[in-house]
């Protein structure tokens, strides 16, 4: 299809633009990331669990090359640079130090661990919430009768959760929590999860157990502003095994 106005032309290129570069970055994202990180960073881009075509068609190659050796990057890069300002908090496990942030007492070392501090912890986890769809399996009989349970069947939780994510203004994220014995879904702003305590409302407070990113990046190369079909999509990709296997551990 030709864009039909000088506008549609350049944004038509500008994406022709991104997914050429992404084409380039698989076999140099994580070394580029791993070398710009200084000496002793405590943290590096994480390698994905699959190959950055393995969730096509749903998540393109393109898409994945940008938002993990690009956006990820970036915030673990921000993360480590706001850490050596602090060392002594770089030696906490990042999901305590997210909890803990009204403990930060500077302000802007504060906001820069929730951004980028949260950026980090939310792509981590979001990718090991996804697999290849031959993959994705089913939820656990233990979660399927909790999420019956909390939502009457599985079908009406997926739609559900779908409304959340859809509604999440802006950018951000939709979770499904285990909160106090019970599943809930929410949704948060930005980089923004349910272990911010002290910043995240204590209603949407809890164990995350599955996660879903609605920023852009995370799904305009392929399918520009209809997020409605990047969560319908999505669901062919979750990782049951795993979220089942979350959902077991927050049980205790």
């Amino acid at each position: 299809m030709t864009p039909s106005s000088p506008v549609d032309r350049r944004h038509f290129v500008q994406l022709g633009t991104l997914a050429a570069a992404a084409a380039l970055l698989p076999n140099a994202a994580r070394a580029a990331a791993a070398a710009a990180a200084p000496v002793g960073a405590p943290y590096t881009l994480p390698a994905l669990p699959y190959g950055l075509a393995a969730l096509e068609p749903h998540i393109d190659q393109a898409t994945m090359a940008v938002h993990h050796g690009k956006h990820h990057a970036a915030y673990i890069t921000n993360l480590n640079t706001a850490l050596a300002s602090a060392p002594e908090l770089a030696t906490r496990p990042l999901d305590k130090l997210l909890a803990t942030l009204p403990a930060v007492p500077d302000e802007t070392l504060r906001t820069t661990l929730r951004n980028h501090g949260g950026g980090h912890w939310n792509h981590d986890f979001f990718w090991q919430t996804l697999t290849p769809p031959a993959e994705s399996g089913q939820p656990s009989a233990a979660l399927a009768a909790a999420i019956e349970g909390s939502f009457e069947s599985v079908e009406g939780f997926k739609k559900a959760f779908g409304e959340a994510a859809t509604k999440r203004f802006g950018s951000g994220w939709a979770w499904l929590i285990a909160q106090e014995g019970k599943l809930k879904i929410t949704s948060t702003p930005n980089q923004d999860n349910p272990l911010m305590q002290g910043i995240v409302p204590a209603a949407d407070l809890g164990t995350p157990l599955l996660g879903l990113d609605v920023w852009e990046h995370a799904y305009y190369l392929h399918y520009q502003n209809r997020r409605p079909d990047y969560i319908a999509a999505w669901w062919n990709i979750v990782n049951w095994p795993a979220v089942s296997a979350r959902f077991a551990a927050a049980r205790g």
